[in-house]
């Protein structure tokens, strides 16, 4: 298992589909996973610190989770089938005693950048997935990428924001 990051989260422009960007330590490998709407708008609200007034889906899950004397160990992206991603949730209590619950990448990411978990990915994944530096062919297109990344503005995701707020209600 590598431990990975949150780089940001794109839109597809192709397909208008928000896409959540993970990074190595190293910035040697990016993998990018296709997410819903509502997903990406739990992370970026985390990303950017935006608070709202009643605990939504993911906090509400963190708050469960600790209340019931667990708190979140680690996620696992751990197999790829398809362009389908899997996941687990891994929660610890203070007797060590480990729980393994199934999740979507991107409910499991929204909930451990929530928890401060850290983000596993299987190097199955990696080899599958992942955009790599390995060749000068291969850096110019992860730095297209990361330009891509790195021009997209929080204003991108006012529709998506909206949208979200709009169904909250």
């Amino acid at each position: 298992m590598i431990e990975m990051k949150v780089m940001g989260i794109a839109i597809d422009t192709a397909s208008g589909s928000p896409i959540i960007v993970l990074n190595d330590a190293d910035n040697r490998k990016a993998l990018p996973i296709w997410i819903g709407s509502a997903e990406a708008s739990a992370i970026i609200r985390k990303i950017e610190n935006i608070k709202v007034l009643r605990p939504m889906t993911h906090d509400l899950i963190i708050d469960i989770i600790e209340k019931t004397g667990y708190s979140v160990d680690r996620i696992e992206i751990n197999d790829v089938e398809k362009d389908t991603y899997y996941s687990s949730i891994y929660l610890k209590n203070s007797e060590d005693k480990e729980i393994e619950i199934d999740a979507r990448p991107s409910d499991a990411i929204a909930i451990a950048i929530r928890a401060d978990a850290p983000i596993f990915v299987s190097s199955k994944v990696l080899a599958d997935g992942s955009v790599s530096c390995d060749t000068e062919k291969d850096e110019e297109e992860l730095q297209e990428f990361r330009n891509f990344i790195q021009s997209i503005k929080p204003s991108d995701f006012e529709k998506l924001l909206k949208d979200d707020k709009q169904s909250d209600q």
